[in-house]
C-alpha cells in the first residue's frame, strides 16, 4: 500500500544532496529546475519498498502543480513524476548498473497531466496506482516502453464512467533527458484517449495521432494533458481528423507489426485422431515450445507494436516479486518465463498445411482489417502471439526475410508458429481483400458482437473464427 505525504527528501534540502542516492537526486534536480517553488510536492510513497519485498516498484511519485502556458493555450493542470523505473540506487538492489554510457535501470521514469478541475485543492491519487500498474507490467515482463506506444486498457483510466479508456505514450513536453551516474533517464508521458483514438493509433501510428491530439485543445492540447471528463472523441470535435487518418493508412500503412492475442490455430488437413504428431495446436493442448531463432524473429516482429491489456489480456508476466533477484537481463515484447524449455531450432520440422482454421477473441478479431490493409498490402508482415503459450500466427507478404511459408504453399508451421503466406495471387488478391474486409466488418462496430462467429473461404481453404474470451480462459470447459 502506498501513501501520501509531503516530499521532504532531497528537493527540501539541496545541501545535503551527498547523503542522497545519486539517480534520485539527478532526477530531483531536474524537478527543481522545472517548479522551482514546489520544493516539497505532494508524494505517493511504497511504504515498503519493491527491493524489500514490497508489490510496488515505484519508490515515489512526485505531484506538481502546473499552471500550464497561456501562450501556447496550455490549462492549468497537475503532473505526476515518478522515481523507480530508472536505477536510483547504483548498488544492484533493483537495477543492474551497466556504467553511465547506456540506460538508467530500464531507460525511463513515467510522466502524466491530468487536467485541473475547477476548485481542485490537491491532486487526485489514483494516477499513481495507474502509473504503479504500469511500472508493475514493466518489471514482471522486463517489457519496455518508447514513444508512440499504446496500451489497450479497456477500463475508465480512474475506474469511473469515463471514455478515456486506453494510453499512449510520448515525450514529456518540459522535461529533459537527465543524464544520472548509472546512465541515461528518458520521460515518457501517459496521454490518456478513447477507443475510437486508441484504435486509429493501432491502424495507422502512434506518433500520427499523437499529433493530430496536439492540435484539439480539449483533446489535449499541445501538452497533451489528459481531461478524465472528456465526452467526445477528436473526431467528433473535428470530423475532418478522420479523413487524415484515412489517408495515412492508405499512404503509409500502420506500423503495428503485432499483438499479444488470445489466439489459436488448427490444421485442417489433418485428422484430429492422429495425435503421435498432430499439426493442430488445440485449445487446452500442451503447446510445443517455440525455438530461440523462432522466437527472435517474431520478437522482431513485435517490438515495434506490442499491445497488452492489464485487465484481462495481459502477456504472461511472474506474479511473484522478484526484486533484486529477478533476471538480469532486459527481456524484449515476447519473451515468455517458459521459453528457457525451448528445442534447438534444427530439430522442428517446418510443415506444409493445406487448410487451417484461425481462431481469435473479439479483440483480435477487430485487428485483422488492419492486419490485411494496413499492414500486407503494403508489403508488411503482422503477428499474433498468443498470451496462452508460444502459439503464434504471422501473416507474412513475399519478400519477408525469414519466412518459411511460400507461394507454393501459402500455409507453414513450424512447431507451434504458423505463417500464412499472403502473396498477391496467391492467397490475398486485392479483391480478396475487400471480400474478406466486408465479411469481417461487423467485428468493427462499438456495438457488442454476438459471439461466435464463423467466416469461411474454402476457395482459399481458409476458415477464421471469433470467439468468446471464456474459450481461451477456460480451455478445458
Amino acid at each position: 500500500m502506498d501513501e501520501v505525504r509531503p516530499n521532504n527528501g532531497p528537493a527540501a534540502a539541496p545541501g545535503l544532496a551527498s547523503i542522497f542516492p545519486p539517480g534520485l537526486q539527478a532526477i530531483y534536480g531536474e524537478c527543481r529546475r522545472l517548479y522551482p517553488d514546489q520544493a516539497n510536492p505532494l508524494q505517493v510513497t511504497a511504504i515498503v519498498k519493491y527491493w524489500l519485498g514490497g508489490p510496488d516498484p515505484l519508490d515515489y511519485i512526485s505531484m506538481y502543480r502546473n499552471v500550464g502556458c497561456a501562450a501556447q493555450d496550455v490549462q492549468e493542470h497537475w503532473h505526476y513524476i515518478s522515481f523507480g523505473l530508472s536505477d536510483l540506487y547504483g548498488d544492484n538492489r533493483v537495477h543492474e548498473f551497466t556504467g553511465q554510457e547506456g540506460p538508467s535501470g530500464f531507460g525511463f521514469e513515467l510522466t502524466f497531466r491530468l487536467k485541473r478541475e475547477v476548485g481542485e485543492t490537491a491532486p487526485p491519487t489514483w494516477p499513481a496506482e495507474l502509473m504503479q500498474g504500469l511500472a508493475r507490467y514493466v518489471f514482471q515482463s522486463e517489457n519496455t516502453f518508447c514513444s508512440g506506444d499504446h496500451i489497450s486498457w479497456h477500463s475508465p483510466l480512474d475506474n469511473s464512467e469515463s471514455r478515456i479508456q486506453h494510453m499512449l505514450l510520448t515525450e514529456d513536453p518540459q522535461i529533459s533527458p537527465v543524464h544520472t551516474p548509472f546512465g541515461l533517464v528518458n520521460f515518457l508521458q501517459i496521454v490518456g484517449v478513447c477507443t475510437e483514438e486508441l484504435q486509429a493509433a493501432q491502424q495507422w501510428n502512434g506518433q500520427g495521432i499523437l499529433e493530430l491530439l496536439r492540435g484539439v485543445h480539449v483533446a489535449g492540447g499541445p501538452w497533451l494533458i489528459t481531461d478524465m471528463r472528456r465526452g467526445e472523441t477528436m473526431f467528433d470535435i473535428d470530423p475532418h481528423l478522420q479523413e487524415r487518418v484515412d489517408q495515412g493508412i492508405e499512404k503509409e500503412g500502420s506500423n503495428l507489426s503485432g499483438v499479444s492475442a488470445k489466439c489459436v490455430w488448427d490444421d485442417l488437413s489433418r485428422p484430429s485422431e492422429d495425435e503421435e504428431d498432430s499439426r493442430s495446436i488445440c485449445i487446452g493442448s500442451q503447446p510445443r515450445r517455440l525455438s530461440e531463432k523462432d522466437t527472435e524473429q517474431i520478437r522482431e516482429a513485435l517490438r515495434k507494436g506490442l499491445e497488452f491489456n492489464t485487465k484481462a489480456a495481459l502477456p504472461p508476466i511472474n506474479s511473484q516479486k522478484q526484486g533484486h533477484d529477478r533476471p538480469q537481463s532486459r527481456k524484449d515484447s515476447l519473451e515468455s518465463e517458459s521459453s528457457a524449455a525451448i528445442i534447438p531450432h534444427e530439430l522442428v520440422r517446418t510443415r506444409q498445411l493445406e487448410s487451417v482454421h484461425l481462431k481469435f477473441n473479439q479483440e483480435s478479431g477487430t485487428l485483422l482489417p488492419l492486419c490485411l490493409r494496413g499492414r500486407l498490402l503494403h508489403g508488411r508482415h503482422f503477428t499474433y502471439k498468443s498470451i496462452n503459450g508460444d502459439t503464434a500466427i504471422t501473416f507474412v507478404s513475399t519478400g519477408v526475410e525469414g519466412a518459411f511459408a511460400t507461394e507454393e504453399h501459402p500455409y507453414a508451421a513450424h512447431g507451434p508458429w504458423l505463417q500464412v503466406n499472403t502473396h498477391t495471387g496467391i492467397l490475398l488478391t486485392e479483391e480478396f481483400v475487400e471480400q474478406m474486409l466486408g465479411d469481417l466488418s461487423e467485428l468493427n462496430t462499438r456495438e457488442e458482437t454476438k459471439l461466435p462467429k464463423e467466416y469461411s473461404w474454402p476457395e482459399k481453404k481458409l476458415k477464421i473464427s471469433v470467439l468468446p474470451d471464456s474459450v481461451f480462459d477456460n480451455p478445458l470447459q
